[in-house]
């Protein structure tokens, strides 16, 4: 496996987005998406992507782990770990600058376990309201 940062590559982005069945965006969206990511991790198996995960947000008041994908043929290998510990080391670096830093993340349905290993709480059980979204 190979690991590479901040690789901006519209095509693996969304081969990956509709691997896991959250369906392509057009790739001018796509463009601005990793345009604005600040930092991203891609996992490789020789020269195929297999995995992915950024960071999005301001670097001092908030931070946003989205889009962690990994190929539903590599999954449970221990690829999302892997991204996962290079944004948390990422986000460590961060908080240097302001350990009040509030890290968010959208879990999929089903995978709130997966990230609670990385100390992640359910927003209720931070004393904080419900998570929403607006479509």
């Amino acid at each position: 496996m190979l690991i590479k940062e901040n690789v901006k590559n519209i095509d693996e982005f969304n081969l990956l987005y509709d691997a896991v069945g959250w369906g392509a965006y057009d790739d001018s969206i796509t463009k601005k998406a990793l345009d604005n990511t600040y930092y991203s991790v891609s996992v490789y198996d020789e020269d195929k992507i297999i995995g992915y995960g950024r960071l999005i947000g301001d670097t001092i008041c908030f931070m946003y782990i989205h889009d962690v994908m990994v190929l539903p043929e590599y999954q449970n290998q221990k690829i999302g770990t892997l991204i996962m510990n290079k944004l948390m080391d990422k986000v460590q670096e961060l908080k240097k600058a302001n350990p009040d830093m509030r890290i968010y993340l959208g879990a999929s349905k089903g995978k709130e376990d997966f990230y609670k290993h990385f100390g992640f709480i359910e927003r209720k059980d931070a004393g904080l309201g419900a998570g929403m979204i607006l479509k």
